[in-house]
């Protein structure tokens, strides 16, 4: 794969280098990797910027073009997109200027060294000089709110590396589906329709597989919550006192007087019956 430093991406996808800066704090092109001090582009940003490039030609402003290619990216509808209003939240307002200083970090989430380069690992931080350019301001608000909570940022980054990994299974899974199919020895004797073909069988994976993974943790995610719920339930019922039984029975036992007491009365009204039946 081939590797570019900013000005020879600039120069094979005829994109200036200030756009190019431009796209990246917009959100719209993935920072490089980051080798000593150089920034280094792949092939991925080329076709990234051309596709960029065209999607302006026609008329999209940044904003629709950013939803696309976050919907592209995660296998989503186009009406998944429209789906809900749009939140606005502090950390939302950084995606203009997609940068946030070492303080802010350590004052808004209480980052460690570990857990910031631990967000640049996970991408949702990438080094920008002296700042750190926001890749996904919606997470970050939510690890804020956690963390104003008493959670620990840190268990939250180690819950995300967890599922990074058992995704990668799940997406190696589904995609061989495909190439269990068609890579043996006779993948280069493949005719180019073939080869058409079976890309666009993985196109339909892609989709398909985000909307399992999606209604499946969905579902999952529910019946945790109601098993925490009824975990929940358990203290309350162990808080109780315990004497709660013994008043009960003293309940009881007034219960019990007043019954004898009536009966009393009772034994009263047959006695006077009887002085009148001696009257009589």
């Amino acid at each position: 794969m081939a590797e570019y430093r900013i000005n020879d991406l600039a120069q094979a996808s005829g994109v200036s280098v200030r756009n190019i800066r431009v796209y990246q704090d917009r959100g719209l092109l993935p920072p490089p990797t980051i080798r000593g001090r150089t920034g280094w582009y792949s092939d991925e940003h080329l076709v990234r910027l051309n596709l960029i490039s065209r999607m302006l030609e026609r008329g999209y402003t940044f904003a629709t073009i950013s939803e696309l290619l976050h919907a592209a990216h995660h296998g989503m509808r186009v009406e998944q997109i429209f789906r809900g209003a749009p939140k606005s939240g502090r950390f939302r307002n950084f995606k203009r200027a997609a940068t946030i200083t070492i303080t802010e970090l350590r004052k808004t989430l209480n980052a460690s060294d570990r857990s910031i380069a631990l967000s640049q690992k996970l991408g949702l931080l990438a080094k920008d000089g002296a700042h750190y350019a926001i890749r996904n301001p919606e997470l970050l608000e939510g690890a804020e709110t956690l963390v104003k909570a008493g959670i620990d940022i840190d268990m939250l980054l180690d819950r995300w590396v967890r599922v990074q990994d058992d995704l990668e299974d799940v997406a190696r899974s589904f995609v061989s589906i495909i190439t269990d199919k068609y890579f043996d020895e006779k993948l280069p004797d493949l005719g180019e329709e073939q080869v058409s073909k079976m890309a666009e069988l993985i196109q339909t994976v892609r989709p398909m597989a985000h909307e399992i993974v999606e209604s499946t943790f969905r579902t999952a995610f529910d019946k945790q919550i109601s098993a925490a719920i009824g975990e929940a339930s358990t203290y309350f019922d162990a808080s109780t006192p315990e004497d709660a039984g013994a008043d009960d029975a003293d309940v009881g036992t007034g219960i019990d007087g007043v019954d004898a007491g009536r009966q009393d009365v009772g034994d009263d009204t047959d006695d006077v019956r009887t002085v009148g039946d001696r009257s009589d």
